[in-house]
């Protein structure tokens, strides 16, 4: 096959690669929380001709790195709503072990437990925070209280490098290989409030309109030397 295929073939794959992570962000943008990504391409030297040639990639994803700018914080005047202000994550239980998450949009279980809308246990400094059936009311510093009584303390985390974070579906996040949470010194909590994505929609689509584009124009490239190159080395053959 054709050096021109392998080219063209692999800058479609990238172009698939980027409108899987283009659809999934237009879809979490009314995520609270919800972080998008950004992604580069990496260009992937051939090894030895007569070695790998046949399998060869000449361009890929590049590695992505979480986008950490902050969404707008609305009011919402739920109590079981908060925005973190500054760096911070939640950390919360699931069964894959902690994650991190900007989402604040908290819920309050049959037996107490404050969870994520995804039923994920949300960690205190000494474990789940669990209240009773009264008004909640959580602090500035994160302190949990269930009808006037301290009832735990949110663990707010944050991390040397948080864009090295790797999203595990919506606003869940995990800590990559070497990075390590640290306990934040001064969270700031605000009750009442929820962080919206940072995914701009309109970026996302216009991003989504150029690899569309990109996608068909390396289609047309194959189609070309399929049926043209292809088609005129067969006619030049036969001829003979």
């Amino acid at each position: 096959m054709a050096g021109g295929y392998y080219v063209a073939l692999s800058g479609m794959r990238t172009r698939i690669d980027q409108l899987d992570r283009l659809a999934d962000e237009i879809a979490n943008s009314s995520t609270p929380g919800f972080k998008g990504e950004r992604a580069g391409h990496e260009k992937a030297p051939r090894p030895t001709f007569a070695a790998a040639f046949e399998t060869a990639i000449d361009v890929t994803m590049g590695g992505r790195r979480l986008d950490t700018r902050a969404g707008t914080i609305v009011n919402t005047g739920q109590e079981l709503d908060i925005a973190l202000a500054g760096d911070g994550f939640l950390a919360v239980e699931t069964p894959a072990g902690t994650r991190y998450t900007r989402n604040g949009h908290l819920a309050r279980q049959p037996d107490g437990t404050i969870t994520t809308t995804e039923g994920a246990p949300v960690l205190g400094e000494e474990g789940p925070i669990k209240v009773g059936t009264g008004p909640v009311q959580i602090e500035a510093d994160g302190t949990v209280r269930s009808s006037g009584v301290v009832a735990g303390r949110l663990s707010v985390v944050e991390f040397a490098d948080p864009r090295g974070l790797v999203r595990e579906g919506g606003a869940l996040l995990r800590a990559g290989e070497g990075a390590a949470p640290n306990a934040a010194a001064h969270p700031v909590v605000r009750a009442g409030s929820l962080e919206q994505s940072n995914v701009s929609v309109v970026e996302r689509i216009a991003e989504l309109t150029n690899v569309s584009r990109n996608f068909e124009a390396l289609q047309r490239a194959v189609s070309v030397l399929m049926n043209d190159i292809d088609g005129r080395t067969i006619d030049s053959i036969g001829r003979r």
